[in-house]
């Protein structure tokens, strides 16, 4: 493997975007996206911030998103098979083995934060660490931190509007698209840099819709229900939860995770939603090599 992008081939037939960079490293970082649905593009800088650390960054694109080829969801079976939580984390173990990493650390963020809980119990005998970012172990809570921001940011007769409007299933709605466009800006990506925008949405709408819904403020999709606060504590290896200061995850239930996971850190990002390696790099990267620095030295945990 050298530096660069390389598209893999999957058992299935079907390809993946995949980039790997500082290649001649000594140790090796998996990165998953979020969304679901979303892109590798969060990972940008991971690379550049990391390099003096000697890792290679490795990021993919999942199934049906933008670079990776996209199934044809029409087709009923092809929905069944794939749009499925247990297919996207069966594709990471099966990029881990076309990368050829056998110990490696592994970072997900948001909903690849959930994979990669997922993945970290199922697979522990590949993991030396991971890095959750903005994910915590549980859909109940965030739903609940989701009523709290909104009664926070809106009047009581414009939560209940917006209620409505999603019972009437009218997304679209002028109205209900500007308060949603607020909470996006003040919770998910509150730098908003010119760099990470697109002339359209690149999201891939079959993907996100299906486990999460319309949008960040509602869980309607298949992800409703999913719990793994109860088996977290077998999370053995160095665990990094890190989150913004006002993002769509509540804080609270980050506490509790990290008393939770043995071996863990919990690092906070000031003024950071739920993008907060973009919203403030400078102190998410340094809270991210200080992680590393520590392991190396032996120091995590003390």
């Amino acid at each position: 493997m050298w530096d660069g992008t390389h598209i893999m081939t999957l058992n299935n037939g079907y390809h993946l975007w995949t980039h790997s960079e500082n290649t001649t490293g000594r140790e090796d970082l998996l990165c998953l996206h979020g969304g679901p649905g979303d892109t590798h593009e969060v990972y940008e800088r991971f690379g550049l911030e990391l390099k003096s650390l000697g890792i290679t960054v490795h990021t993919y694109d999942q199934l049906g998103s933008w670079y990776s080829d996209t199934p044809n969801w029409r087709d009923p079976q092809i929905r069944k098979q794939y749009l499925d939580m247990e297919y996207y984390i069966s594709e990471v173990e099966e990029v881990r083995q076309k990368l050829g990493l056998e110990k490696f650390y592994l970072a997900g963020h948001s909903w690849g934060g959930l994979l990669s809980m997922e993945y970290a119990l199922r697979y522990p005998e590949h993991l030396k660490g991971l890095i959750i970012i903005s994910m915590i172990d549980n859909i109940a809570d965030y739903v609940t931190h989701l009523k709290e921001i909104l009664n926070d940011e809106f009047a009581s007769y414009q939560v209940e509007y917006m209620s409505d409007t999603e019972l009437r299933g009218e997304y679209q709605d002028p109205a209900y698209r500007k308060y949603i466009d607020h909470m996006y800006k003040e919770y998910v990506n509150r730098k908003q840099p010119s760099k990470m925008s697109h002339q359209i949405d690149i999201q891939s709408k079959p993907v996100y819709n299906t486990f999460q819904g319309d949008n960040e403020f509602i869980i309607n999709g298949d992800l409703d229900g999913w719990d793994r606060s109860k088996d977290i504590h077998n999370i053995k290896v160095p665990t990094l939860l890190t989150f913004g200061a006002h993002e769509t995850m509540p804080l609270a239930t980050a506490q509790r995770m990290q008393k939770s996971i043995p071996n863990s850190r919990l690092v906070i990002t000031p003024n950071g939603g739920h993008n907060h390696m973009v919203d403030n790099p400078e102190v998410f990267f340094t809270n991210l090599r200080r992680y590393f620095t520590d392991i190396f030295q032996g120091k995590f945990g003390e």
